[in-house]
């Protein structure tokens, strides 16, 4: 049994910063990319961030200059920066992780809410 589980979430204010950490537990054997995805109230769950096992990142143009993505064995992390009220969201962290099976699949954290107050 995999899992990813989520630490980081609150309120903050506008202007501050928060950081999101991911970590997946269980008997897993490898890893491939990772990303943090948001859903904004009353909106569709959207790709924030990615990274690959080479640690080259990509943002959503919302996010770039802002939030940086990054990773270790098993990890993946989110820090934002200058956090703006349309920042409010469930975040939730992916990762594409080898189970017992030894093949690929795509695993969720459970989300953890983040509010910026203006």
């Amino acid at each position: 049994q995999v899992q990813l589980v989520q630490f980081g979430g609150g309120q903050v204010q506008a202007g501050g910063s928060l950081r999101l950490s991911c970590e997946a537990h269980g008997s897993f054997f490898g890893v491939n990319d990772m990303a943090w995805y948001r859903q904004q109230p009353d909106k569709q769950r959207a790709l924030v961030a990615s990274i690959t096992p080479f640690g080259t990142p990509k943002y959503t143009d919302s996010v770039k200059d802002r939030f940086t993505i990054s990773r270790e064995y098993g990890k993946v992390y989110l820090q934002m920066n200058s956090l703006k009220p349309e920042d409010t969201a469930v975040y939730f962290c992916t990762a594409d992780l080898a189970g017992p099976t030894r093949t690929y699949s795509t695993y969720w954290g459970q989300g953890t809410p983040v509010t910026v107050s203006s």
